[in-house]
């Protein structure tokens, strides 16, 4: 049997057992360190892998911005149902309330009582929707669910509309909010 390189160089006297030794030693820890299988990515590959792991991590940032957007906006629209749902009036009543609807963009009635109707007129309720169902809520009420959920307010009179301007002919002569047609 073939003695090893290493055995024959001892042999021959060039190198010393000191010297072979610190060579295994070399060899065994470059083994350990670069497994089997595995190629050395050069500075190109390198590279790419750096620019492929920076745009799957920036990817990951953007898709979780989006879930804690979705997250608030599902949160605010739960706090706009639960502020509709315990400060609602009572609508039960005679008087058709027509309004029009700007998510479907038809007209809508409530019956509503007498009371509620000059409340609605005069901007101290409103009437705000969540999803099918609809909700006559007081005016503060009403705005703060706006800043949470802006598609929710349906209708509230405009305070504004309700003075006159100084030089209109008819200013003496107002239209009366209980006008039925």
């Amino acid at each position: 049997m073939a003695k090893s390189l290493a055995e024959q160089l001892l042999s021959a006297g060039l190198v010393n057992d000191k010297k072979v030794k610190q060579l295994k030693r070399e060899k065994h820890l470059e083994r350990k360190q670069d497994p089997k299988g595995k190629a050395k990515p050069n500075a190109e590959q390198q590279a790419r892998l750096d620019q492929q792991r920076a745009e799957a991590a920036e990817r990951d940032r953007e898709l979780n911005r989006q879930r804690k957007a979705e997250q608030d906006a599902k949160a605010m629209r739960a706090q706009a149902l639960q502020m509709l749902q315990h400060n609602k009036q009572p609508v039960d009543g005679e008087i058709r309330f027509n309004f029009t609807d700007p998510r479907s963009n038809k007209i809508k009635f409530l019956f509503v009582s007498d009371k509620v109707q000059q409340h609605l007129s005069s901007a101290k309720l409103a009437i705000c929707a969540y999803e099918d169902d609809y909700y006559v809520v007081p005016r503060h009420v009403a705005e703060k669910v706006a800043e949470r959920f802006a598609e929710s307010l349906v209708y509230l009179a405009d305070s504004s509309q309700q003075q006159p301007d100084e030089d209109d002919p008819y200013k003496d002569f107002p239209i009366p909010d209980d006008l039925m047609w």
